[in-house]
């Protein structure tokens, strides 16, 4: 992979950020669980569309066990998202920790909290981000706004 623009010194940067998004599905706690920890589910509606060309996609769904996927929007550039487990507490909570990569370049690294809790017949969620954004092309506003629609995916496949 190459590297969109080289970086100098000069024009390093970090920017550090925490943002939590909340959202309630109706599905229940189990059936929220699965969507994640299921390689073939989360497959289904995890960093997939028809505007998305996979290249690499893997989940090892434990402790210690990593998670890569790869590929193209619209053709444009190569996204890589690498992640490694480091808390699964079923059907409550996972935790880890992911890199992503643009054409290349290491953009970000954060720490994300995922916990689940009954409500109702239905499941909320709570998802926490640590990161550090480098050298510009990515922000945590960016993330937010990304996490926020991967949930909404994910509220589809689970049949809202």
């Amino acid at each position: 992979m190459t590297s969109t623009a080289p970086t100098t010194p000069a024009t390093r940067s970090t920017a550090h950020s925490t943002f939590v998004v909340e959202r309630t599905f109706d599905a229940s706690v189990e059936r929220v669980w699965r969507a994640f920890a299921d390689p073939t589910e989360k497959h289904a509606w995890f960093g997939t569309s028809d505007d998305w060309t996979t290249s690499e996609d893997t989940d090892d769904f434990r402790v210690g066990g990593t998670a890569v996927s790869e590929g193209e929007f619209h053709g444009g550039p190569v996204s890589r998202y690498v992640a490694t487990y480091t808390d699964v507490v079923e059907p409550e909570r996972f935790v880890l920790t992911y890199d992503m990569w643009l054409d290349g370049a290491h953009i970000s690294t954060s720490v994300a909290t995922y916990e689940l809790t009954a409500d109702g017949d239905g499941t909320h969620l709570r998802y926490t981000e640590q990161g550090v954004h480098l050298d510009g092309p990515d922000s945590a506003e960016g993330r937010e706004e990304g996490t926020r629609g991967i949930f909404d995916v994910l509220a589809v496949h689970l049949g809202e």
